[in-house]
């Protein structure tokens, strides 16, 4: 499915959130989608703070909450980097030397962005985060078919893939906060982390995601320098 990108970043300097607590430790090839090339983007700063903790669920609170393609399962995606411009990536316990950034899905009625606070909680033990940026456009990405087979009757629902809205956090902690158990909501899934280069993340990634990788570490690249 073709994606369709804004030219442009929303900046969302937020107060820090908490502090958190430390962590421990089948690769999909041949599967690519092709991509149209997106220009090149354009960065606006916006000067006004937005208090995370005031965030509601509203079905219509912002761009954030336009409707995604149809028949692709709500998602965020959370790019996480650290003082050194580093980005953390967690490798899967389901997929062997597969490695990625946070995500999950949009509950019913939640805003993206406290989803994606929520879901970097769950499975990072992350606390201490700000949000940076986000790109206001849905990324899409498809799932093979023995992954969409597989999540089918793991979730109940046959969704074609996900559309992922993308978030820029910052870590404002120490490495001894983050913690692969989570918070203790949320069953692990991933069994060792790091601090990777833009390139080491699209290279580390399971194939059907890196063009949805390529086009994030673009987006976020004048952050990442």
């Amino acid at each position: 499915m073709a994606l369709a990108l804004f030219t442009s970043l929303l900046y969302l300097p937020t107060p820090r959130i908490l502090t958190a607590a430390k962590s421990q430790t089948s690769s999909i090839t041949n599967y690519r989608r092709n991509l149209p090339e997106f220009p090149s983007l354009q960065l606006l700063i916006h000067k006004a703070p937005i208090n995370t903790r005031a965030l509601h669920p509203s079905p219509s609170s912002s761009a954030s909450m336009e409707a995604p393609p149809e028949g692709y399962r709500r998602n965020v995606g959370i790019c996480v980097i650290n003082d050194s411009k580093n980005i953390f990536a967690a490798s899967r316990l389901d997929i062997p030397n597969s490695w990625q950034m946070p995500q999950g899905g949009i509950n019913e009625g939640e805003d993206p962005r406290v989803a994606a606070l929520r879901e970097l909680r769950e499975e990072t033990g992350i606390h201490s985060a700000e949000l940076i940026a986000e790109i206001p456009d849905w990324l899409t990405y498809d799932f093979p078919p023995e992954v969409r087979e597989k999540l089918k009757h793991q979730w109940g629902s046959d969704w074609k893939g996900q559309a992922q809205k993308w978030f820029l956090v910052k870590f404002n902690g120490s490495d001894e906060e983050i913690n692969l158990l989570g918070d203790g909501t949320e069953k692990p899934e991933f069994g060792d982390w790091s601090w990777m280069s833009a390139d080491q993340i699209v290279e580390q990634a399971v194939d059907f995601k890196k063009p949805v990788y390529e086009q994030v570490m673009k987006a976020f690249g004048p952050n990442l320098q």
